[in-house]
């Protein structure tokens, strides 16, 4: 059984949130969990990433693979681009 830490969304439609979990590789992105670890919210005028660097660096260390999403959160390099349909892009060059 492998285990990765990534994240779930949580949140309003068009107002995502996050959180850090611990969960099976088989299971579905917001399927059930392990642990928790932390959270993520993009949405704010600041953009807030609290984890637990303790229970981070336990999973890890009994083996847990990293997001990539998450690595990059972790090292502080992550930027968020939110998403904009082809549409809206077309009517923005207006």
């Amino acid at each position: 059984m492998s285990i990765t830490i990534r994240l779930t969304r949580i949140g309003k439609k068009n107002g995502p949130a996050y959180r850090v979990v611990v969960s099976n590789t088989k299971d579905k992105r917001n399927g059930r969990s392990l642990d928790i670890l932390g959270s993520y919210n993009p949405s704010d005028s600041t953009t807030k990433f609290d984890i637990d660097k303790e229970k981070f660096a336990a999973w890890v260390g009994k083996g847990a693979l990293v997001s990539d999403a998450v690595k990059q959160l972790v090292e502080g390099k992550y930027s968020y681009t939110p998403y904009r349909s082809k549409k809206a892009a077309a009517e923005a060059e207006k």
